[in-house]
Parts: structure tokens; C-alpha cells; sequence
């Protein structure tokens, strides 16, 4: 079964309140089985338009990801996002079929 994903693209607006937001996702986050992939960090825009701040975070499954955002725990936490950052989220499937250059 593929992965599931968020996907986001952040503006950050206030610090203070986004980082209260980031220590408090971490519930839901656990509850689901959330693993963090990608979480700020340096990155380089090649093509198209981007937000100062990206994360990705990995979930078992999609079913598990929609879960996840939907979910009570996390529905709490993102009023504090919503206040303190301009962000793009998408939930995507991961994929699980060939690779370039395998057989």
C-alpha cells in the first residue's frame, strides 16, 4: 500500500504562534503515525513560485493522512497555524511503482 503525504508551502507571519502550533501538532501527529520528512530547512527554487518555509510529512497510508487532518487533535492545532502562517497543504499518494533506471 502507498504512502500518504502532506504536502506544505509556508509563509510564516508569526513566529511565536507557529512555533506554539508546531509543539502542539506533534499529538496528532503521534496518534496517526506520522513520520517528518521535510521540516523547513535550506532548499533551492529551480521553476514555479514557492513559500519561504516546506514540509512534507509521511503517513502509512492516504486514508491515514486525510485521517489525520480531519481528526479533532489536529482540527485544534490548525487554528494556530492558520493565524500565524499562509500555507498551501495537499494530500497526496505516494508512489509505489518502477523506478528510473531499474528493471
Amino acid at each position: 500500500m502507498a504512502k500518504g503525504h502532506w504536502i506544505a508551502h509556508v509563509d510564516v507571519k508569526d513566529a511565536d504562534t507557529y512555533k506554539r502550533y508546531v509543539e502542539a501538532n506533534a499529538e496528532a501527529f503521534a496518534k496517526f503515525g506520522a513520520r517528518l520528512i521535510v521540516r523547513g530547512g535550506r532548499f533551492e527554487a529551480v521553476e514555479g513560485a514557492t513559500r519561504s518555509r516546506n514540509v512534507v510529512i509521511e503517513f502509512p497510508d492516504s486514508e491515514t493522512a486525510v485521517a489525520c487532518y480531519r481528526s479533532p487533535e489536529y482540527q485544534h492545532v490548525k487554528s494556530l497555524r492558520q493565524i500565524a502562517a499562509t500555507s498551501d497543504v495537499i494530500i497526496i499518494e505516494g508512489y509505489e511503482g518502477p523506478q528510473p533506471g531499474s528493471s
